[in-house]
Formats: C-alpha cells, structure tokens, sequence
C-alpha cells in the first residue's frame, strides 16, 4: 500500500513542487490548499497522469474544525496519513515593526504557527506507536528568516517562523519514542509566488548577488530536501534542520 502524505499548501510553489516530486516517489498525496482550485488540480493530474494517487482537499489550516476535517477527509480517501509536510504559510506587505496591527499578527500566526502545530497533532494522534499507529515523518516548512529575523520587511513573518524552529525541536524530542521523526527545511530566496504576497515579486533577483552562491533557489530544490528528511535515507534524524539558502 502507498504511504499517505499530506502537503499543506500544496498547491503552488514549495507545496506543489514536493507533492509532484512525492507522487513519483509512490506516495498517495493529498494536497491541501485554501484558495488555489485550478492549480490544485493540476497538481493532482500531474500525479495521476504519472500513474500516481492524489486528491485535491480545500481546507484552511488556520481553523481548527477544517483542520480536523482535512485528516478525517485523507483518513476517508486515502487512509492514515504516514508523513505530513507543513508547508503552508503566509506573508503580508513589507513593513516595519511599528507599522505591524494585532489583526496582521493574528493572521500570520494562525496559519504560520497554530495551523502548522495543530497539523502536527492530528497526524501525531494517528501516527504514534503509543496510539496504534505505525510511525511516521512531519517535515515543517521554516525559513532562514528565523535566523536572520527579516529586518525592516517582515519580522513578524520571521518570528512565525522562529516558533516553528524551536517546535520542531519540541515536538521531535517528545515523539521520538514514538515512531515519529520530526525535521525541519529553512528556506529562503526562492522563486515562488509568496514573494508577490510581500509587494516585491522581483525579491529574489534584487537580492540574488548578495547571496554567497549568486543566484536564488528554485522549489524543486527544497522538495528533494523535504522528501529526503521524509524518507527512509533520514532514518536518525530528528530535531534536524536543513537550511536551503544558497550559503545565506
């Protein structure tokens, strides 16, 4: 039987880019999205076309019930979800600090943090030895923002990103007896569509040449890392984090 991932955001950029690349790894894929029906879609033909098996299901992780909706839905169609890839997120317009609301915060951490915590404890709850289950992996999507802290653009996106680091961490020690390896992908500087969600869909080549390696990365980049951290090949690895930065 095809072991059963769900990809957060799955749709676009990073999140599609891993369920393609999962799909050609025997994966059954289901692929989450909020908004984004037509590309969806596609990524779920892309898969089947390929001999694969995938499903499309619209659910916002920011909202608790449609979180415990999406498990129940891949439970239903697909079976218990053996790896989760929490890449779902959000950024708003760059801004400093003292232009940031308490309504932007709220929005940034629900889906950022809440959603990505509340992902990992439906699939815990059903990929724990100590629950029945039979073990698994959840790769968190972070950013090297968590690091560098995104002065003066999006700090309050940078500090979503610090709590999914010290999560990951968290929860990695607290399920490693358990099956469950939880790992971690820093990202940052590549050419997805957040960056048009931060006002500046030209980022990547503004800030290319400061970048040790010259150049931005690409989705497909991370997704290797992502289904690596995922796969058998990382089976001592947890509490891990794989920065993907070009050497920034």
């Amino acid at each position: 039987m095809e072991p059963v991932l769900l990809v957060t955001g799955g749709s676009r950029g990073i999140g599609a880019a891993t369920a393609l690349l999962a799909g050609r790894k025997g994966y059954a894929v289901a692929v989450n999205y909020v908004q984004s029906d037509r590309e969806a879609r596609a990524v779920v033909d892309q898969i089947r076309e390929a001999g694969g098996s995938a499903l499309a299901i619209k659910r916002d992780v920011s909202v608790e019930a449609e979180v415990v909706s999406l498990f129940d839905s891949v439970d239903e169609h697909l079976g218990p979800v053996r790896a989760l890839v929490n890449n779902a997120g959000v950024l708003e317009t760059q801004c400093r600090v003292a232009e940031l609301s308490a309504d932007r915060l709220g929005r940034i951490f629900a889906t950022n943090v809440i959603g990505s915590i509340l992902c990992a404890r439906e699939a815990v709850r059903r990929m724990s030895t100590a629950r029945g289950g039979n073990g698994g992996a959840i790769v968190n999507v972070s950013s090297v923002a968590a690091r560098s802290g995104s002065p003066g653009e999006y700090v309050d996106y940078a500090a979503s990103k610090g709590a999914i680091d010290t999560f990951t961490i968290g929860l990695a020690k607290e399920v490693a007896a358990e099956g469950i390896r939880v790992n971690a992908v820093r990202p940052a500087f590549i050419y997805t569509d957040i960056h048009a969600s931060g006002g500046e869909p030209d980022r990547v080549d503004r800030i290319k040449s400061n970048i040790p390696m010259r150049r931005g990365g690409h989705p497909d980049e991370v997704a290797r890392a992502i289904l690596w951290l995922l796969s058998d090949e990382a089976s001592y690895a947890t509490g891990s984090f794989i920065d993907l930065a070009g050497g920034a």
